[in-house]
């Protein structure tokens, strides 16, 4: 799954992953250098751990770069976090998981 293209769509609030002819996406809120991710939508034909979880980084790889801090709303992703560690130096000191 390396080979997915990240695309921030600003104006729809959503980060997005195009599989042949279907739209992965995560919806997202900005706030005072925080990245609140409010929903995962993947949908059902192309739906894998593999795709959710390399999705997943490559929004947490993008969202390092630019020194922002992530919020993750969406149960997806939170639980995503508490199992992945090395992607808890992202979260608000206050977050806890």
């Amino acid at each position: 799954m390396e080979n997915l293209t990240l695309v921030n769509n600003e104006f729809l609030r959503q980060f997005e992953v195009k599989i042949g002819d279907s739209l992965a996406r995560i919806e997202y809120s900005e706030q005072e250098r925080k990245i609140f991710l409010t929903k995962l939508h993947i949908p059902k034909k192309i739906e894998n751990k593999e795709l959710e979880e390399a999705f997943i980084i490559k929004v947490l790889e993008f969202i390092s770069e630019k020194n922002l801090r992530v919020v993750p709303t969406s149960p997806k992703i939170a639980r995503f976090l508490r199992i992945n560690r090395r992607y808890k130096r992202l979260l608000p000191v206050v977050i806890k998981l």
